[in-house]
């Protein structure tokens, strides 16, 4: 079944699935039961089965899933067979904390190179990370085959980078900056909003009566 008829929230919970079957696999464990892998999930049985169903018909009533086959299943599912190269355009305090940061090798994503229009950054190199000039962005995309672009930029420059990342022929995007951008159809988006999410924790709080 092809990823892409999966809806939406269920890739997202396929993907903590993962990481719940990452850590019996580090904990020795073959089989695990659909109310073992919801409760480390945080969802219910019902749903875990349900959303499994995306990805065919396996595991035995009374007995568990097989817990490496499992995870190949979610793996080969959410594109997580073969390396993946990605880029990050803006080395500011956030581009450069995802440049070290050693959880997307884990998941096989490789960052490539970063680009950044300070000329005072280029040639600087965070971890296996060497900034580049933002010019030579198009011409790195097109020699490297990359797909996935990152926006780690100030809002007023999101939307011309976004338009440079598709041009020079990248696929998806991640946008961290605070501003939702603009992108042609067959261009894969995710918005993440760091404030926003901080906003929802606030109201909580303030329901609660802080």
């Amino acid at each position: 079944m092809r990823p892409e008829i999966i809806p939406e929230p269920t890739l997202v919970r396929l993907t903590i699935y993962g990481r719940c079957l990452n850590d019996l696999i580090e904990e020795g464990a073959t089989l695990v039961a659909s109310d073992e892998l919801a409760h480390r999930a945080g969802v219910n049985a019902a749903q875990v089965r349900k959303d499994l169903s995306y990805l065919g018909s396996f595991g035995r009533r009374g007995v568990g899933y097989d817990v490496r086959h499992l995870s190949d299943r979610i793996a080969t599912a959410m594109g997580l067979t073969k390396e993946r190269g990605f880029i990050i355009v803006g080395a500011g305090r956030l581009g450069s904390a995802l440049m070290g940061y050693d959880g997307f090798n884990k998941k096989g994503f490789r960052a490539a190179a970063a680009f950044d229009a300070d000329i005072n950054k280029v040639g600087q190199a965070i971890g296996s990370v060497t900034i580049r000039d933002i010019n030579e962005l198009s011409s790195f995309v097109q020699a490297n085959g990359t797909e996935i672009g990152i926006i780690t930029v100030p809002a007023s420059f999101a939307q011309s980078v976004a338009d440079s990342l598709v041009k020079a022929g990248i696929k998806a995007i991640l946008n961290f900056a605070p501003i939702v951008i603009k992108v042609p159809a067959g261009i894969r988006y995710r918005q993440v909003e760091l404030s926003s999410e901080m906003e929802v924790l606030a109201h909580y709080l303030n329901s609660q009566g802080d």
